[in-house]
């Protein structure tokens, strides 16, 4: 208690420490300190087990930002894919036709 005494607000100078946060172990005055759930805290300690669910919750938001981007690429790749199958099945004789021939490279 005499440790206590002797100590003043981490946040006011001038004030005296009425109690110490168990979490960061700083002193505190009446007005920086809330009780909660039987324990004496500091605002900012306070704050912390609430921040928690929020970066699990920006870690999920971030895996769903990238989802457009992968549905976009399965579905350019899809695309491609079909492009590719039905070329596949086009005869031979649709190669040949004098409109896919160039001009230049015709042997005379």
């Amino acid at each position: 208690m005499n440790e206590l005494l002797q100590q003043r607000c981490f946040n006011h100078a001038t004030r005296e420490a009425a109690a110490r946060c168990p979490s960061c172990r700083r002193y505190f005055c009446r007005e920086c300190v809330t009780e909660h759930e039987g324990r004496v805290l500091c605002a900012v300690c306070l704050r912390k087990p609430a921040r928690a669910p929020l970066l699990q919750r920006s870690a999920f938001t971030r895996l769903l930002r990238g989802a457009p981007i992968a549905v976009g690429f399965l579905t350019a790749w899809f695309f491609f894919f079909l492009i590719g199958q039905v070329l596949t099945l086009l005869p031979d004789s649709f190669h040949d036709a004098a409109l896919w021939k160039v001009p230049w490279t015709e042997e005379k």
